[in-house]
């Protein structure tokens, strides 16, 4: 079974370095979307980038960055992403936040069932 329907995908891009009242900042926006009920999001850590100032950041053995770049995804439905951006606006001072219109089929699993 699956659902299917249009929903807003909103990525938020951050250094792992960023905070928010002492805590990572990835971290507090992730308890933030589970605190409000969102279905679910991801946190992926990258291993290179660079932003407005142009200083890259990696993770190579010989230099180990301390702000590599952290990515934020959450897809949900347009009131709800409507309702939380206003926190996120509070929370993300140096980083990027754009949201996208996506098309969710999201596979629902049958617990129990048992194909022939």
């Amino acid at each position: 079974m699956h659902i299917e329907g249009d929903a807003k995908r909103v990525t938020i891009y951050v250094g792992e370095s960023d905070r928010w009242h002492g805590r990572p900042l990835h971290d507090a926006i992730l308890e933030l979307l589970r605190s409000e009920g969102c279905a679910g999001a991801t946190v992926i850590r990258g291993v290179a980038g660079f932003g407005k100032a142009s200083r890259l950041h990696t993770a190579s053995i010989l230099r180990l960055s301390q702000d590599l770049p952290v990515v934020i995804e959450w897809v949900d439905d347009a009131e709800r992403v409507a309702k939380i951006l206003p926190r996120l606006d509070e929370m993300v001072e140096g980083g990027l936040v754009t949201i996208e219109d996506v098309h969710v089929l999201r596979y629902v699993s049958h617990e129990g069932r048992r194909d022939a």
